[in-house]
């Protein structure tokens, strides 16, 4: 019976091990199959006098090959991919809004302004003036069809992360069944090997979404870890996620957030690490927040540069200039409207006090692209931080308000904020989508300068005129008590020059300064006196003068509208000229405001560069890591095509031995029968 009991364990074995090859064949293509061998334990021998006698084999257990330290690794670089690769696709959309060519809008720009040279050349020309609006209509609507997009943008990545939370949930749940028949299978002393693949293909394709920890517990099942500490999966329950709003309510930015006994917990999006939801929620929060920045900061720049310089001329009916663009919260001063921030949706930091802050505009050519986050340590001071670099300012409402940062006034009219209240400004999110021309009449046009200069009839110097500039501030020149331009009549203002040295020059008109001041003169340089004139809301102007003035020689600047000049404002493109002089101002971080556009494109673009290479490496580290456990646990066709001949023989063996002791057995009963 020995022979035959042996025989019986080998066939036995072989069968198995055939069985286990064969499953292995057949889960070839099945992912996340973990290939399987027969583990095989000697079974005690006989003991006799001539030693012990072998009894063969029995299948101890299938193992798996599986290493858990390469599973982890593959994971962790498959998330870090997939949030690369989710995050570089978005930015390549982002990327194509930003076209360049005669259809993107920094040609728009650069048309509307161009458009004036025409204007200047021909004042009284409605068709130029026509022409100088449609471009200045068109370059509006540029700027809202660019809005457009980006906001068409947020809604599909706000439906991809919502859609991904959901999968996330579906996979979590699945986790938590698997862990339940996983901890009901493992009483059996051998482990479920197909149960535990479906769970490390599980943990792996929750992975893809987010990144996770897994910590074993005693009982077989697998706890699931979000942002370091928050559990998604403990056991077979699960804590879902969300997509929520950020502390202020914005609309704009999102959050992971992970709900447990009734109680939502943002996550914070540093920790999440890898995974398509962070990915896309940096995305979000980080590039098209900025790409949005860039674009309003671009418009409300470009649009209160315009209006501010139109509001200094006069139209062909001798009126003064009035907005050339018009945008929603903002008054006719260009100046954004008394708000409150942060906005009164609902929003997870409630403030405690009862202060309001508004938002008002100083200097666009000092504009930063950033949302700004305003925190109080006291009533009245504290710091706001500019989102987009971190950098921290201090702030004492008590002695400053308002306080000017990047070109902005920030205010607080009233009430009394708490310590620890915070307050969002977004002074450029909106700008773009509500940007329209503010009037479609080509005579409103206001292309004329309202003041005129000419030099002395009895000059003898070298002195020439160069430009005549209305400013709309003051200059450098301190004169109380300021002369006042003549509205209507009179002689206007003169400059009378002395010879020095050093050579300078005085005032005279309404409101002579006092007697003895001379203003420096060097030729070639902008003379600048402060010069209000409440009848035209224009509160300062600027010559410049090169050559060298005798003495006596003069400079005469008036009213355009006086009628001594007659209709001469209706042929004078003096503002014109300075519009189309905004084209070489420094507005974008030192760039003038015609290379703005091509600044935003370069901005847009090396994010997407550097997303790009970010997604190269990720999923080059990815696919070397995912080699290596595929080579430990994978499925090789060659290989398992050696091993079916192995136990085949083996089984073919085996069952010999049975035929052999049966015919022993067959003899031995004839043997015994006789």
């Amino acid at each position: 019976m020995g022979i035959l009991s042996t025989g019986t364990r080998a066939l036995v074995a072989s069968q198995v091990a055939l069985q286990t090859t064969g499953n292995n064949i057949a889960n070839v293509n099945v992912q996340g199959y973990s290939r399987q061998n027969v583990v095989l334990e000697t079974v005690e021998g006989q003991f006799t006098g001539g030693g012990y006698i072998g009894n063969g084999a029995n299948v101890q257990t299938i193992q798996r090959n599986f290493s858990e330290f390469l599973t982890r690794q593959s994971a962790l670089a498959g998330s870090t991919k997939a949030g690369d690769v989710a995050r570089a696709d978005k930015l390549k959309q982002l990327e194509g809004i930003f076209e360049g060519g005669t259809s993107g809008l920094g040609a728009a720009v650069n048309d509307m302004l161009n458009a004036f040279s025409d204007v200047a050349s021909a004042p009284t020309d409605l068709t130029a003036r026509t022409v100088v609006l449609t471009r200045v209509d068109e370059t509006a609507s540029r700027m809202r069809a660019t809005a457009q997009r980006l906001d068409d943008l947020q809604l599909a990545t706000s439906q991809e992360l919502t859609q991904k939370v959901s999968k996330v949930n579906s996979l979590a749940k699945s986790i938590a069944d698997v862990n339940l028949e996983i901890t009901r299978a493992i009483g059996s002393g051998q482990p479920p090997n197909d149960l535990l693949d479906r769970r490390d293909q599980l943990v792996r394709e929750l992975n893809q979404y987010v990144q996770t920890t897994s910590i074993k517990a005693d009982d077989g099942s697998v706890g699931i870890f979000l942002a370091g500490s928050q559990a998604l999966v403990l056991g077979a329950e699960v804590a879902p996620v969300v997509i929520a709003k950020d502390d202020f309510g914005d609309g704009l930015k999102s959050k992971l957030a992970i709900t447990r006994n009734g109680v939502t917990v943002p996550l914070d999006e540093s920790t999440l690490g890898g995974g398509e939801i962070s990915g896309l929620l940096r995305f979000q929060n980080t590039d098209l927040n900025e790409g949005r920045n860039l674009l309003g900061r671009m418009t409300l720049a470009i649009s209160t540069a315009m209006n501010d310089q139109h509001k200094l001329g006069l139209d062909l009916d001798g009126n003064p200039g009035t907005n050339l663009f018009s945008l929603a919260g903002f008054n006719s001063n260009n100046v954004l409207q008394p708000q409150q921030f942060p906005p009164p949706a609902p929003s997870v930091t409630v403030n405690q006090g009862d202060a309001s802050l508004t938002l008002g505009i100083n200097d666009v050519s000092k504009f930063a692209a950033s949302d700004y986050e305003v925190s109080f340590s006291s009533a009245t001071q504290g710091s706001i931080t500019r989102r987009s670099d971190g950098i921290v300012t201090a702030f004492d409402f008590g002695a400053t308000n308002p306080v000017q940062l990047d070109g902005l006034d920030i205010s607080m009219p009233s009430g009394t904020p708490a310590a620890g209240d915070r307050f969002l400004l977004k002074p450029f999110s909106t700008s773009a989508s509500t940007i329209t021309r503010e009037f479609s009449t080509p005579r409103a046009l206001a292309v004329s300068s309202p003041v005129v200069a000419s030099m002395g009839k009895g000059n003898t110097g070298s002195m020439q005129l160069v430009s005549l500039k209305v400013t709309g501030k003051p200059g450098g020149l301190t004169l109380p008590p300021s002369p006042v331009l003549p509205a209507t009549t009179g002689a206007g203002v003169q400059l009378s020059f002395v010879a020095g040295p050093p050579v300078g020059f005085t005032i005279s008109g309404t409101n002579t300064p006092p007697t003895g001041f001379v203003g420096p003169y060097v030729p070639g340089t902008t003379v600048v006196p402060y010069i209000p004139n409440s009848t035209l809301s224009i509160d300062g102007w600027e010559v410049t003068l090169t050559g060298s003035p005798q003495a006596n020689d003069t400079v005469q600047v008036g009213n355009a509208k006086d009628a001594q000049y007659g209709n001469y404002y209706t042929r004078n493109a003096g503002n014109a000229n300075d519009m189309m002089g905004l084209r070489d101002v420094a507005m974008f971080d030192g760039a003038a405001l015609t290379d703005g556009y091509a600044g935003l494109m370069s901005q847009i673009g090396i994010r997407a560069q550097s997303a790009n290479y970010a997604a190269d490496v990720s999923t080059s580290i990815a696919g070397n890591l995912e080699k290596d456990r595929a080579g430990v646990s994978g499925v090789n066709l060659d290989e398992e095509a050696a091993k079916l001949l192995q136990f085949q023989q083996s089984y073919q063996a085996s069952a010999k031995m049975i035929q052999i002791a049966q015919n022993i057995f067959d003899t031995l009963i004839q043997t015994l029968g006789r």
